[in-house]
């Protein structure tokens, strides 16, 4: 069987890192019923650079070398805001709703790619992206409940999350995706340790184990979205970043009891059916032309 080229790749990577987001997601649903968002973010990002310094050891001192210092900040600033705004939401609304609200970042990654890194937006880039968006706003549906004040702040992270996504595609272009990671982590993990301060609760044992669960989660589904978006461009893989509608359907009536409606069920075979369609264009082998 012929191993996949850089896109296949990266798609796969994509999905990968999808999958594991999602369950880092619903790691924090559960862990937000008993403690304070921030300190639930914090476990995310300390949790990463825990994982980071155990798997790097000494490495990781030379990786912080950037040429880029301001871009690896501001990226890391995009993917802190995400995760808060991300986080608070999943206090307020089911998670795969939630997620379908989030969702509206593949399109923003996609057409940022075209705009500011010159990337090919083709027709079936765009026939992809545009179908899986109408199998999230199926979704959702507009004019329902999840169209409420809480909603704005998955959308609010679905805006950092791709302009995140921009400037790790920007920057993989010529520094390691280890010093990406660990800049994130570094970040994230110091920002969230000075807000929890005043609403600090001490975890007992088992959700130590969680919130370390939680880290290494996030950690794990960094590395592979880094790896997608430095392997593949951006609107190969973008689409999808619809399968964690899908996912977070299935974290939702598994986890939470909050079984899918026909709409979500109809959704997600449209959300499926638009990321097979793209891998199929992005990863069939061109055609041999005639002499």
């Amino acid at each position: 069987m012929k191993a996949p080229g850089p896109a296949g790749q990266g798609i796969l990577m994509m999905l990968g890192a999808v999958f594991l987001f999602s369950a880092m997601d619903a790691q924090a649903k559960a862990l937000s019923a008993r403690y304070d968002v921030i300190e639930v973010v914090w476990a995310r990002y300390v949790g990463q650079v825990l994982v980071t310094v155990l798997v790097l050891g000494h490495r990781a001192v030379p990786l912080l070398r950037t040429r880029h210092l301001g871009l690896q900040m501001l990226r890391s600033a995009f993917l802190f805001a995400a995760t808060i705004c991300f986080f608070t939401s999943l206090s307020h609304l089911p998670i795969a709703s939630a997620t379908a609200v989030m969702n509206i970042h593949p399109v923003l990654l996609t057409l940022g790619a075209a705009l500011i890194l010159g990337e090919p937006l083709g027709p079936r880039r765009i026939i992809g992206i545009a179908v899986a968006l109408v199998g999230a706003l199926i979704i959702i549906r507009p004019g329902s409940e999840v169209f409420s004040l809480a909603a704005l702040l998955p959308l609010g992270a679905g805006i950092c999350y791709a302009s995140y996504a921009l400037a790790t595609r920007f920057l993989g272009r010529d520094e390691d995706i280890l010093t990406s990671l660990i800049y994130t982590a570094l970040l994230g993990a110091a920002a969230a340790s000075v807000l929890t301060i005043p609403a600090w609760t001490t975890p007992d044992a088992a959700d130590w184990g969680r919130f370390l669960a939680l880290g290494v989660t996030g950690a794990a589904g960094q590395f592979l979205l880094i790896r997608a978006l430095t392997v593949a461009e951006a609107g190969a893989v973008a689409p999808f970043g619809y399968s964690g509608v899908v996912f977070a359907t299935l974290w939702g009536l598994l986890a939470f009891s909050e079984p899918p409606d026909a709409w979500t069920i109809l959704g997600a075979v449209v959300i499926v059916s638009a990321g097979i369609y793209v891998w199929h264009r992005e990863t069939r082998a061109p055609a041999p032309r005639r002499a």
